[in-house]
């Protein structure tokens, strides 16, 4: 790889090579003494200048070079030696800018001469910035060819190459395929110093004028390289008495150019050989612009100095002293964009640019970018300067401050400051015994901890919870029975169940003086207002209010916290409710606990347990805590769609109340109450907007919200009036009445039709009543006679039954074809077809999955229809277990069965006699309008379901 260094390196050698022999001006003494530093340092090399090594004399790493005449000027501005004897602008760039006093050294090597004329030279490809004539770059060359030829053209006195910058600067070879890989425009460079370091050469070159890459040529000085003597590793000659010619250029003015078939080598792999010529800027004539450019320019470069003082350092390495720089703007707009960290392309159009005042224009446009990007650091660099000043400063102060506020005895240590806060709280609680010792060794062992431990951290952090929690701590409770009456109605409608149980709990709490704490379950369908009413029941008792869902919980670490060990653990849910909550008695709602999962991490179902059972959470034991802690006082409300995924032990310490779906009468009063005027304060509509009438809530109801519980209700309403606002404020409308029938221009086509799938049953089919955990609905049960085949004897009769049955409703049917070929011999012994034809039952609606045994009585009821063809009684609906001696047993799920078969417009239902107590208990509202019967055997289903015609 080739890489470009800065001259600063090389301009301290160049000062360690001057030694004593020149008088240091005030910033010079700190370069030499880093120089010194560097030397002893750098691992000794063997440097050799061009003349040196034509003579076969090694130099040292700290010999003084055979400097050029532009070293010497350059070596004469760090001197102080000069004519006029003055020493205060020796240093100083800025003044040598405009110092027209050539100085001199007294102690100046003899130069070299340059050729004006050099054409054939090695080609060295560097990236991004240019080598601009009069100034020293520091190149590093690796390729083994280009070394080659190098070292060969150093021992042969042709210390000369081509600089060009190549196109692409992603392009990472060191010797190119082609020359237009090249910028055309290069500088032609003297090597002042090359150090062999075996595998790379460190070359130090000096840029002297333009070039214009002509063509790639061939090395025709190789076959010099036999007879050229070669240096040792020590670099001493191996024929240092074979006295060496005069150096004379390869090609000079007016000689004969070589023949062009030994100058041209088509198809060369890399380019390291080219011819070039020079390239002359045009002529100019100093007139004022050109004045005024120059003078901008040197004026630009003091402001860059003045923003900058590293700019100083650099300009010391660049200038060209001994001459007036304002006489000269060739150089001055070199030393312009040579100064500045421009792109590669701007600074290739100064290399390139033959017009002086163009170049002129050129670089300082470069400079001007470099005032403003040096402008913009220093605003940058003050800013964060001011701001770093000020954190310190503040930081400081404070430090002052907290031991000035120590020595006076205003303020403790950060230890005894939090001790003391939980002393504080202490004082406020009545902590058990037990945990006041657990407290009181904890704060102990914080004493002798390191406040930036991590065990402190771990202590404290175990010490806030354990005074966070409300020790001793319950609020007031409402125990008036009226009061809490009052706040359950205001905002619940119906559910008297729920109403009657809190204020049972009241009324003990009343008599006995002091409340505990109860486990409650509130079990049913989605939407039916589990959790609003629990939220009603915490303001009836003027109990403090928190809720977490279990649903999906499948860590038993979220219930009963985490071991202090683990990082980043913290105490169960039951814990950071009383944090919360601030109080002993507060109202937790455990939401979906049917939902609960089971993970590797434990089933916490059963953590559940110990916080739920009445005997043992008075002395809960939390993992994190590890104390005791009282949850007797607290009223645990847990809420479910089904109890079916609830283990037993749990359910066993819940005090179930079902809360079932609401009736179309109730839905109705609940939207004209409730959810109206919710709708109407979040959509921004007044009473005055709109109005629905109560046959469109009707119609809404039962077309297009048939669900238990009244959340669809509400989804409904609100896009009714979402869709008036927009009418009020896009069409101007200032009031908007919704009927039935213009009810579908804003909640569109009904979603519901009928429950009825006949109006008048056909013989062979019953309507049946089930219950799902989203309310009750609905069930027919078909049955229809097939055609016996003809290798079945006439005398077995069999049944066949789809639509996606269970196991349990599978045992079901089999019971009911028994028992129906039995009872339906007692009712017509004519009647041969369950005995001996084959039936086929189903039941409707086969994607959806059905079980239970609550449709024993509807099958057996279908199967005689189909026997005796004879149609069931019309709007007649039944539920009911049967057994295989014709007797009704009881089923659940009566209320929702019953608003279910009024919801279908069925008037009679039959029910099993034991669920009679469960009818009773049914508000007014559910068994108006509806004749209930209840049947004990299958002959008053039969009475009932086929009555006798008069």
């Amino acid at each position: 790889m080739l890489r470009t260094l800065g001259s600063g390196g090389i301009q301290w050698k160049w000062r360690q090579c001057l030694g004593s022999s020149l008088r240091l001006s005030s910033w010079q003494p700190r370069v030499l003494r880093e120089v010194q530093g560097l030397a002893a340092t750098v691992q000794p090399a063997c440097w050799f200048t061009s003349v040196q090594l034509c003579h076969f004399r090694p130099l040292s790493p700290f010999s003084r070079p055979f400097s050029p005449p532009a070293l010497n000027f350059m070596f004469r501005g760090f001197s102080s030696a000069s004519s006029s004897g003055n020493d205060d602008g020796a240093g100083d760039p800025i003044s040598s800018l405009g110092d027209d006093t050539p100085q001199a050294s007294s102690n100046v090597p003899a130069t070299q001469t340059i050729p004006d004329v050099w054409p054939n030279l090695p080609v060295i490809a560097i990236n991004k910035h240019p080598v601009f004539p009069k100034f020293v770059k520091i190149i590093e060359v690796s390729d083994s060819h280009l070394m080659s030829i190098l070292r060969r053209k150093v021992r042969l006195n042709q210390p000369y190459a081509g600089v060009f910058v190549k196109i692409e600067d992603g392009n990472e070879k060191e010797v190119v395929d082609s020359v237009s890989e090249l910028f055309s425009v290069g500088t032609f460079v003297q090597i002042l110093e090359m150090q062999d370091l075996g595998s790379r050469l460190r070359l130090v070159v000096m840029g002297h004028r333009r070039i214009l890459l002509n063509k790639p040529i061939a090395d025709i000085d190789a076959k010099d390289d036999k007879t050229a003597p070669a240096l040792t590793e020590e670099g001493s000659a191996l024929t240092s008495d074979i006295p060496i010619p005069p150096p004379t250029p390869v090609l000079s003015v007016g000689s004969e150019p070589l023949p062009e078939s030994s100058a041209i080598v088509e198809g060369l792999e890399k380019v390291l050989m080219v011819e070039t010529e020079n390239y002359v800027h045009d002529e100019f004539e100093t007139s004022d612009e050109l004045k005024a450019l120059t003078q901008e320019v040197i004026k630009t470069i003091r402001d860059i100095i003045a923003l900058n003082p590293l700019y100083r350092e650099s300009l010391q390495q660049m200038l060209h002293l001994g001459q007036r720089i304002v006489d000269n703007p060739v150089y001055l707009s070199d030393l312009g964009a040579a100064l500045t960290g421009g792109e590669t392309k701007e600074l290739l159009e100064v290399l390139a640019e033959k017009n002086i005042k163009q170049r002129l224009t050129l670089a300082l446009s470069l400079l001007k970018k470099e005032y403003e990007l040096s402008k913009l650091q220093q605003k940058i660099g003050k800013e964060v300067e001011d701001k770093v000043k000020s954190v310190q400063r503040k930081y400081l102060l404070q430090e002052q401050l907290k031991v000035i506020r120590k020595e006076l005895g205003m303020e403790k240590d950060d230890t005894e400051s939090i001790i003391d806060k939980y002393q504080a709280r202490m004082k406020e609680m009545t902590i058990p015994n037990s945990v006041k010792e657990v407290i009181d060794e904890e704060i102990g062992k914080l004493r002798f901890l390191d406040s930036h431990s991590s065990e402190f951290n771990v202590t404290r952090n175990y010490l806030d919870w354990l005074t966070t929690i409300p020790w001793g701590i319950a609020s007031d409770e409402n125990l008036d029975l009226t009061k809490a009456k009052d706040v359950l109605n205001r905002e619940h409608y119906g559910l008297e169940d729920v109403k009657k149980r809190i204020l049972e709990f009241v009324a003990v709490s009343q008599l006995k003086g002091s409340t505990q704490g109860k486990i409650i379950c509130l079990a049913g369908p989605p939407g039916v207002g589990k959790t609003s009413v629990a939220k009603s029941i915490a303001n009836a008792l003027d109990r403090t209010f928190f809720r977490f869902s279990v649903g999906g919980l499948s860590d038993v670490a979220e219930l009963k916290g985490h071991r202090r060990t683990y990082v980043g653990a913290m105490p169960g849910k039951a814990v950071q409710a009383l944090k919360k909550t601030k109080t002993e008695n507060p109202l937790i709602l455990i939401d979906e606990i049917d939902k609960m999962g089971k993970g590797w991490q434990g089933d916490p179902t059963a953590a559940l347990l110990e916080m739920l059972d009445p005997e043992q959470n008075s002395s809960f034991m939390d993992h994190y805590l590890d104390v005791p802690i009282d949850l007797s006082k607290v009223l645990f409300i847990c809420t479910a769609n089904t109890l079916d995924t609830i283990p037993e032990p749990l359910r066993d310490r819940m005090e179930m109340i079902d809360i079932s779906g609401y009736v179309a009468e109730e839905k109705l009063e609940i939207a004209r109450t409730y959810l109206i005027p919710q709708v109407l304060e979040i959509t921004g509509l007044k009473a005055d907007d709109i109005h629905i009438d109560d046959q469109a809530l009707t119609t809404l109801i039962k077309s297009y919200c048939r669900e238990s519980g009244v959340r669809n209700l509400r989804k409904q309403l609100e896009k009714i009036y979402r869709k008036t606002a927009y009418k009020i404020v896009n069409d101007k409308q200032t009031n908007v009445n919704i009927t039935e029938d213009n009810l579908r221009d804003f909640v569109g086509k009904p979603v519901y039709q009928h429950d009825k799938m006949y109006e008048e049953t056909p013989p062979g089919v019953c309507m049946g009543l089930a219950w799902t955990s989203h309310g009750g609905s609905t069930l027919y049960i078909e049955t229809l006679q097939q055609k016996m085949s003809s290798n079945t004897k006439s005398t077995d009769g069999r049944i066949e039954f789809t639509g996606n049955l269970g196991d349990v409703m599978k045992e079901s049917v089999r019971i009911a074809y028994t028992f129906s070929k039995v009872f339906a011999n007692t009712v017509d012994k004519t009647s041969a077809l369950l005995a001996d034809g084959c039936v086929h039952l189903h039941v409707p609606e086969g994607a959806t999955p059905k079980d239970g045994p609550s449709a024993g009585c509807t099958i057996v009821t279908a199967l005689l229809s189909l026997a005796l063809d004879k149609p069931v009684r019309p709007n007649l609906a039944m539920t009911g277990e049967i057994s295989l001696r014709g007797k009704i047993l009881p089923v659940g799920g009566i209320k929702e069965k019953v608003i279910a078969a009024k919801r279908a417009g069925v008037d009679t239902v039959i029910l099993p006699n034991d669920n009679r107590k469960d009818f009773d208990d049914l508000p007014d509202v559910v068994k108006c309008d509806v004749n209930i019967h209840f049947a004990d055997t299958y002959e008053d289903v039969f009475k009932v379901a086929f009555p006798v015609q008069s």
